[in-house]
């Protein structure tokens, strides 16, 4: 694997760090206390084709690769990890999948809109009762003449508030499987979740599907193909998302910390002249640096649809996700009581940070999910 940048993806992370920079790096604390994302900054994000990013070009997409898709990722959630979260649910979780899985009518109908934002997509699966054990989920789909009935409740599904259009997971006789339902259905409401630790603007719901009816057409993937089809896929792209963003986190907050030690002054000396301090800036870029590298290396192999890019993105996520709430506590540490004031993005990074181990697969499932695959062929994680 080559670690440099082509002279393509160099001008991509260019241009993200320009638009992170002017549109998000100083609107992302106001966002989090406001609880939302403005749609002034949704269409920005359609217009510059972020919203499909990895979608082909037929779609109306940018077609970008896999490696500057986490560029993408990394430098939105360096300043916003609730405008990450959009397009993680958006387009990894969902547009990813309907490319990968949709009929070619239904890439034709969905792909199209969701390019340029002007339809949004959230992803159905996680319930009251079922989170990491996706299999327990109760939401039920029967077979009603020439389509089917779904019935269920769904919850912390971001972004649900705003979402035009959402894939839900459903359990039948048939097996679990997965549809497309448009936010217009007849007996689904959304209510609003307030109250989340971090990404606090991502505008979280509970779905409620009270005798839905969805055509036939509308399955994605094959019937009783919901988890290994869909969800499985889902959850890989969305690891990687979440992934790029967890170490955008951490850069985040390695660059503030040694601006901070730059300016701040204890005991008559620079807070980066004192040895401790020094230690935790060490530790900081050494994790933000093995982070990049597993980053870099699940994207190249994403690129190549090699078979080991879905573990190789489990250890990605994985790791970043981890190194990101320990440089974020010490980014805390290391600001003090300033640190934990709202007047700084450092406590927000620290709450978000949190949030990270928990999506798209806990640390926990990752653990298993890794030790497993290691014990099994340990040659293709090293």
């Amino acid at each position: 694997m080559d670690l440099e940048l082509t002279a393509i993806q160099k001008e991509l992370k260019a241009e993200f760090k320009a638009f992170v920079d002017k549109e998000l790096l100083h609107q992302a604390n106001e966002y989090d206390k406001q609880g939302f994302i403005p749609q002034e900054l949704i269409q920005k994000l359609g217009a510059s084709g972020y919203l499909g990013a990895t979608i082909p070009a037929q779609f109306g997409g940018r077609g970008i690769d896999q490696i500057s898709y986490g560029i993408l990722n990394e430098e939105i959630g360096r300043a916003c990890s609730s405008t990450r979260s959009l397009i993680t649910v958006h387009s990894s979780l969902t547009a990813e999948t309907i490319l990968r899985w949709g009929t070619k009518a239904q890439k034709e109908k969905w792909l199209p809109l969701l390019a340029n934002g002007t339809k949004l997509a959230a992803f159905g699966l996680s319930e009251p009762e079922a989170g990491s054990d996706a299999a327990s989920i109760k939401t039920a789909y029967q077979e009603q003449g020439s389509g089917y009935v779904l019935n269920g409740h769904k919850k912390w599904i971001t972004f649900s508030q705003i979402a035009d259009l959402f894939v839900i997971i459903a359990q039948g006789i048939n097996g679990i499987t997965a549809f497309v339902v448009d936010r217009d259905t007849p007996g689904l409401t959304i209510k609003p979740l307030d109250g989340i630790l971090g990404t606090r603007a991502s505008m979280l719901g509970e779905i409620y599907l009270k005798n839905c009816e969805v055509p036939a057409e509308n399955i994605l993937g094959k019937i009783g193909w919901g988890l290994q089809q869909i969800v499985s896929t889902a959850l890989d792209n969305g690891r990687y998302s979440v992934a790029c963003g967890s170490l955008g986190i951490a850069r985040a907050c390695l660059e503030d910390s040694i601006h901070y030690t730059k300016t701040r002054s204890q005991f008559g000396h620079l807070l980066k002249d004192h040895q401790l301090i020094k230690q935790k800036i060490t530790n900081m870029i050494i994790e933000v640096k093995a982070a990049s590298l597993l980053c870099r290396n699940a994207g190249y192999l994403r690129d190549k649809k090699n078979p080991y890019s879905i573990i190789q993105t489990n250890v990605a996520k994985y790791h970043a996700s981890r190194i990101a709430n320990t440089i974020a506590a010490d980014a805390v540490q290391l600001h003090g009581a300033i640190g934990c004031h709202d007047s700084l993005s450092i406590q927000r990074y620290f709450r978000d940070a949190r949030i990270m181990e928990i999506i798209e697969g806990s640390t926990e499932i990752q653990q298993i999910l890794i030790a497993d695959h290691g014990i099994a062929s340990l040659s293709s994680i090293l």
